[in-house]
């Protein structure tokens, strides 16, 4: 990994050309007032120290206000090196049970199972990992790719409730068996032979048949299994006026519905809180593989801030050398 100091706005540099006019004119009006005073035979005045002391501060805050308009900043450089044989898809419930949430205006279960989504790709790096929804189908918004930043843009945009809508209509519309179409698609890329499937649901789903999911998915190459489990038995799905709307209660069914899923699978159910450890169940499932050089990371710090707080220095020596002068 290596660093270095950059600029991200350097034009804003014409700003210290306005130190330069002040120098200029400060020197300028000491020089003629110097000379007035050689002429005329008058000494210096006592607080001529103290004028120089201020100016400086008054420089100072002008020179560290041009640093801040070119916006300093470290910027590191890594090489960014990817799994050639492993490919992760992470999966999000956006049926309309995922409206639930505790309290009129509380996060739902959508925007938490979105915030996990992002969390857990966060803690996997080096490896490809893409995006896409579960109603009573699967369908991708995002092939595994390398780009945290895409992902990221593409859960928070790209997602919601019912969209695209489900292919059928009933009161339960998601259903965990659509789980079993995507070994069979083309959401994995053929070399990929390193496989994990993160699901992010409340688990409530229409009956179906947990060994053919799970026969599904171990198929070689297989797909490894994690799930996380976005619910609570608090919840409502409420109204715009606030008030829950009386047709819907959370299914109990739910955990165990995950957990025999995820024992026929062979995999692993977590709570939404836990996205480390759905992450290391990821990494644990995929294992040690070959790996490319995939191009250059560059993770920015903005150091504009600490600048300005340091110009509060000077700032604040002119200010009190004011109002020693008012007093």
């Amino acid at each position: 990994m290596t660093g270095s100091l950059v600029f991200l706005t350097p034009l804003g540099g014409l700003a210290a050309l306005a130190v330069v006019a002040v120098v200029a004119a400060f020197w300028v009006a000491a020089r003629r007032v110097g000379a007035v005073r050689r002429v005329l035979g008058l000494h210096a005045p006592r607080g001529g120290r103290s004028d120089r002391v201020v100016l400086a501060s008054l420089v100072a805050v002008t020179i560290l206000a041009a640093v801040v308009a070119v916006q300093p900043a470290w910027e590191h450089r890594s090489e960014r090196r990817l799994r050639t044989d492993a490919q992760v898809d992470v999966v999000i419930d956006t049926s309309r049970s995922m409206l639930a949430a505790s309290s009129a205006g509380a996060p739902t279960r959508l925007a938490r199972a979105k915030q996990a989504a992002i969390a857990i790709r966060q803690r996997l790096p080096g490896l490809e990992v893409g995006v896409g929804t579960l109603t009573d189908r699967v369908l991708p918004n995002l092939l595994p790719s390398a780009s945290e930043e895409t992902f990221d843009a593409t859960v928070r945009e790209a997602i919601g409730i019912e969209q695209p809508p489900p292919a059928s209509s009933s009161v339960t519309v998601s259903t965990l068996a659509a789980l079993a179409a995507l070994p069979r698609g083309n959401t994995f890329a053929p070399t990929a032979r390193r496989r994990a499937l993160v699901v992010l649901t409340d688990g409530e789903s229409r009956p179906f048949d947990a060994g053919a999911v799970a026969s599904a998915l171990t198929r070689a190459p297989g797909t490894a299994l994690v799930l996380v489990h976005v619910w609570s038995p608090r919840e409502a799905i409420f109204h715009v006026d606030g008030t829950p709307e009386p047709g819907y209660r959370p299914d109990p069914r739910s955990t165990a519905t995950l957990q025999s899923l995820a024992q026929a699978a062979g995999g692993a159910v977590f709570g939404e809180g836990d996205a480390d450890r759905a992450a290391d169940a990821v990494r644990a499932a995929l294992g040690a593989g070959p790996t490319a050089r995939a191009g250059i990371d560059r993770r920015t710090h903005p150091l504009g801030r600490y600048v300005a707080l340091v110009a509060l220095l000077p700032l604040g020596l002119v200010l009190r050398r004011r109002n020693l002068a008012v007093l």
